[in-house]
């Protein structure tokens, strides 16, 4: 399967969710424009690859439900006992989501630093990021014949 995890750096904290791999072009495209938050990364991203900006929010909204400041239970039994390809948008809010959060699943994991303007792949066995490229459009049901290009900014690093 070509489920990726990404999590989002910035400076309030950070956020961890799976997706497919075919989504990590229009992050990358999006990190092009310098968002500050994560928010604004998906909500770039959102007209790239329609629908995870919404998956992601609505994650979070029940992450908020059932979380709050030092309760986290509901998460670490979903991060303890749920299969890695399982998991739930989470917020890192501990030392146990922060190592969830670097945990790859099948096809891999990446990290968007947007406080450092990092792009870490910690495992992608899907297709490697590159400082510029092109991807398909994807419309939230398909992949369209658009296409769009990306050039990462000089001062944005790729690791590895």
């Amino acid at each position: 399967m070509n489920l990726l995890r990404c999590t989002i750096i910035d400076r309030a904290g950070g956020v961890s969710f799976l997706t497919h791999g075919d989504a990590i072009p229009a992050l990358v495209a999006a990190c092009a424009s310098n968002p500050r938050t994560s928010d604004e990364l998906l909500e770039r991203s959102d007209s790239l690859y329609h629908g995870l900006s919404d998956y992601v929010s609505a994650g979070l909204s029940v992450f908020d439900e059932h979380n709050t400041r030092g309760h986290y239970e509901t998460i670490h039994r979903a991060l303890t006992t749920l299969p890695r390809h399982k998991q739930p948008v989470f917020r890192i809010v501990d030392d146990l989501t922060r190592e969830a959060s670097l945990r790859p699943v099948k096809a891999g994991g990446v990290i968007f630093n947007l406080r450092a303007k990092r792009i870490v792949q910690i495992v992608n066995s899907y297709r490697e990021i590159e400082r510029s490229g092109r991807a398909r459009v994807f419309d939230g049901e398909r992949h369209t014949e658009k296409t769009f290009r990306y050039k990462l900014p000089q001062d944005w690093a790729l690791v590895p």
